[in-house]
């Protein structure tokens, strides 16, 4: 089977050219770096890591309960699910345009036409090459958001209705807004914070689901 994302003989048939844009020194520099160069294409980072996805995207500040983080897991794959898709579509594109180059390589005469029909071909089969890295690489981050979604899903929330979970995980999120608020925060961002907290509150009470009341910051002052 054809190895894919193996740029290295791509790399050694450019090397030659880019006499044209580098100097002698640097071209033999370049040859001496090939294989460093085709390992660091492969292994270079693309999208996030697991340690990533877990302390940014699912920080318990902005995803305070298991419910909200499961539920961002869920938003994060299937964006991912589409990009990988869209993906497909261009890389199947790309092989028929790639044939339909080779086949007008075959058929052209013209020295010159020749060469610029190559070049298209070999910056094609280097974009399809690329592609093939970014679907790896977004079917990793696919896997790693599945492997979230079993680790957090414990039984204890609603995975079938993402409106379940939010007046509670919300509820938190804002808590944790209101208490990062201090005197020199605009009154814009106060006004902001305040309102929907408060909106959350009451909600709650109206459903029966407040326990305890939040003791906000003194400076907020008493609920008007």
């Amino acid at each position: 089977m054809k190895e894919k994302r193996n740029i290295l003989p791509l790399i050694e048939k450019e090397t030659p050219n880019l006499n044209n844009i580098l100097d002698l020194e640097d071209v033999e520099s370049f040859k001496d770096l090939k294989l460093e160069l085709k390992d660091t294409w492969t292994k270079k980072q693309q999208f996030r890591t697991e340690t990533e996805m877990r302390f940014s995207v699912l920080n318990d500040y902005k995803h305070p309960t298991k419910a909200s983080k499961y539920w961002q897991c869920v938003r994060e794959q299937n964006s991912f699910l589409e990009s990988l898709m869209s993906l497909s579509f261009d890389a199947r594109r790309a092989e028929i345009k790639l044939q339909k180059l080779k086949k007008d390589l075959e058929k052209e005469k013209d020295p010159l036409e020749k060469e610029l029909i190559q070049i298209d071909i070999d910056e094609k089969i280097f974009s399809i090459a690329n592609t093939q890295l970014t679907a790896k690489d977004r079917m990793r981050e696919i896997k790693l958001w599945s492997t979230l979604k079993k680790e957090l899903n414990d039984g204890t929330f609603d995975t079938k209705n993402v409106n379940t979970h939010q007046l509670d995980s919300y509820h938190e999120v804002y808590k944790n807004r209101i208490g990062s608020l201090t005197p020199g925060t605009s009154q814009a961002e106060v006004f902001n914070a305040r309102g929907q907290f408060e909106t959350l509150e009451r909600q709650k009470k109206e459903k029966g689901l407040l326990t305890n009341e939040f003791k906000k910051p003194r400076f907020l002052g008493k609920e008007q």
